[in-house]
């Protein structure tokens, strides 16, 4: 049994289980709470604006396509603290070959999207070998690749901005049709006032939720089985209702909306299956191994060759993702696509607490920075906010997190010297 164990086990109360539980996830929770914070003071600001349905509806795909790459991100700072610079070269690239395949070659949009996919994954592959077997310190290979990249994009469009299909406008904008309220099912919206709620959002909400807390139960018994020391029932109760309600007032504001987007539910499965990578593979841990001590993984026989080919080869693929949830958005390929979003996805992964030193994050964390920069830029639109002004309040924000991060690091050296 380890300390952290102990020190629970020996609390009677909920409420002192839950301090402790708070003080060794400190960052974690406190990004948590920015977000919250951030959340609460913009919807007074916006005389409750931000969190209109419609608003959060907008948001989910504003931000789509940041989250989907501050995922691969993550990885990246994991190994290290090392970056990719290229990546919003890379969106502009494969949203300028969707433009190439579907238009010019007139490949059926099902195709020019595998492909577009495909061409982001070569980028990846490309900077991988650079990084992982040439030895180039990522800084320097990804700033070539940014600049690759973005030539590339600027020859295949001629500097024109060419129309994308329809299939492109549907995955980035597109919801799912609401199969139960077209056959006569309809429950009136009672959160805008108008309308209907879209039934089969609520159906597909209220579904994943429970199963949710159905894993979480499970976990819960497997570790018990175990023999794991776990904390008080109350506060798991406590934990899985609250999420629950969370979930499903989030499907509620989207039923009143349009539905149910397909970006989110891309960005879900994401989520999920990284998350599962990090935490529970090999592959994972090789990643947290790598950035958490090179040497010693090398030794460990963790391949660090393997780990960053992999590791920047799925940035490229994720980067090709987003950009086409990004052509998909701006209805079509642009010379100007793409243009600083690799500032804005990396600002979110360290505002959502990964080290500067690399071996420390999550994927969750990277989304919650992804959703801070998010809200404030949608935010400070709303309250028609000067754009230098927005500039300056996300660098502060981005400037604060991290002084955090070295910070509460400090404190936690300073008490394992003690």
């Amino acid at each position: 049994m380890n300390e952290g164990t102990a020190e629970i086990t020996r609390s009677s109360s909920i409420f002192e289980q839950l301090k402790i539980v708070f003080r060794r996830n400190l960052r974690q929770y406190a990004i948590l709470m920015a977000l919250i914070a951030i959340i609460i003071i913009f919807q007074i600001a916006t005389n409750g604006i931000l969190l209109k349905p419609i608003n959060v509806y907008r948001l989910i795909g504003q931000n789509s396509y940041i989250l989907i790459m501050a995922i691969g991100m993550t990885l990246c700072i994991l190994t290290g603290g090392n970056i990719d610079l290229s990546v919003g070269s890379i969106v502009a690239f494969v949203s300028a070959c969707s433009a190439l395949f579907s238009v010019t070659w007139g490949l059926t949009p099902g195709l020019s999207i595998i492909l577009g996919l495909l061409m982001g994954l070569l980028a990846g592959v490309w900077q991988g070998f650079w990084i992982a077997h040439v030895k180039i310190p990522s800084f320097i290979a990804t700033l070539a690749g940014m600049l690759l990249f973005r030539g590339l994009n600027n020859l295949i469009l001629n500097g024109l901005t060419i129309p994308l299909p329809d299939l492109y406008i549907t995955v980035a904008s597109g919801s799912i049709p609401d199969f139960l309220g077209a056959a006569g099912l309809q429950i009136p919206n009672f959160v805008t006032g108008s309308g209907v709620l879209h039934v089969t959002t609520i159906v597909i909400v209220l579904i994943a939720s429970l199963v949710l807390v159905l894993f979480m139960s499970l976990d819960r018994k497997s570790k018990a089985a175990h023999g794991f020391v776990l904390g008080s029932f109350t506060a798991f109760i406590v934990k899985i209702v609250s999420l629950f309600l969370i979930i499903n007032m989030f499907g509620l504001w989207l039923a009143a909306a349009n539905g149910f987007p397909y970006v989110l539910f891309l960005l879900v499965t994401l989520i999920i299956v990284y998350s599962f990578i990090a935490t529970k593979t090999v592959a994972g841990r090789h990643v947290y191994a790598v950035g958490g001590n090179e040497k010693a993984a090398a030794l460990s026989g963790v391949n660090i060759k393997q780990v960053m080919f992999w590791v920047y080869a799925n940035m490229g693929l994720l980067a090709g993702l987003a950009g086409i949830v990004f052509a998909g958005r701006l209805n079509a390929a642009s010379p100007l696509a793409g243009k600083d979003f690799e500032l804005d996805v990396i600002a979110a992964c360290f505002i959502g607490g990964a080290s500067m030193k690399g071996g420390e994050g999550t994927i969750i964390g990277g989304i919650i920075g992804g959703l801070i920069m998010g809200i404030l830029n949608n935010g400070m639109s709303i309250l028609g906010f000067n754009i230098f002004i927005q500039s300056v309040i996300k660098g502060l924000v981005l400037l604060a997190a991290v002084s955090f991060d070295v910070y509460s690091k400090s404190k936690t050296t300073t008490r394992t010297a003690k």
